[in-house]
Formats: C-alpha cells, sequence, structure tokens
C-alpha cells in the first residue's frame, strides 16, 4: 500500500498563490490515479483535481479551473497542486487520494473511488 502526506498549506490573502504537495512512500505512484479533494468547514469533501498515471491527462472542478494546476512526479514520488488567484471559498482542508483504477472520467470525482488518503494540509485565504 502506498501512505500519502500532504504539505504547503497555510494562510494567505485573497489573489495570493499556494502550491500543495503529496509525497508518497511504500509504492511508486505511477501505478496510481491520483487526485485532490477539499472538505470546507460544515460541507462535503469536494472533489478538486484528478490526474492520470502518465500525468497526461487532468481534470478540475469548474470551481477552480483556470486558476489550479495539478502535476505530477513520478520519478519523485510527488504530486503538486499549484493554486492561484485564491479566494476565500477556497478555505479548506486539502486532501491527497490514490487509487488503482485507471483514469475513469465518470468516477474521478467520487471520494469513495480511491483507497489511500492523505491526512490533509488546511489551506486559509484571507479576505
Amino acid at each position: 500500500q502506498v501512505q500519502l502526506v500532504e504539505s504547503g498549506g497555510g494562510l494567505v490573502q485573497a489573489g495570493g498563490s499556494l502550491r500543495l504537495s503529496c509525497a508518497a512512500s511504500g509504492r511508486t505512484i505511477d501505478i496510481y490515479t491520483m487526485a485532490w479533494f477539499r472538505r470546507a468547514p460544515g460541507k462535503e469533501r469536494e472533489f478538486v483535481s484528478v490526474i492520470a498515471r502518465s500525468g497526461g491527462i487532468t481534470d478540475y472542478a469548474d470551481s477552480v479551473k483556470g486558476r489550479f494546476t495539478i502535476s505530477r512526479d513520478n520519478a519523485n514520488n510527488t504530486v503538486y497542486l499549484q493554486m492561484g488567484s485564491l479566494k476565500p471559498e477556497d478555505t479548506a482542508v486539502y486532501y491527497c487520494a490514490a487509487d488503482l483504477a485507471g483514469y475513469s472520467s465518470l468516477f474521478n470525482s467520487r471520494p469513495n473511488k480511491y483507497i489511500y488518503w492523505g491526512q490533509g494540509t488546511q489551506v486559509t485565504v484571507s479576505s
């Protein structure tokens, strides 16, 4: 199995940027579809972005499209989420997730597709 550890969260002003990292250990991540989710206070866990095993295919929630970029470095077993033009509504705990199944447009946004999760990193955007 794989262990996932997120980092890079923090407090940032609206309009600012942050880069989240998800470092994997235990297995190489090139066999996993990787994704980011987030949970804001009082809300359900929400899909943010997904990247296929090779990195060649990505998808984003409409709320972050054009502002966030997901990428992966399989050689270094790390996935990234570059976040720009941050808004207060982006405030949430951000989670990294991994799944052995392939990229699936139909299921990528569903949390129950993913079998491995990190502990999360807090992102707070002030207005």
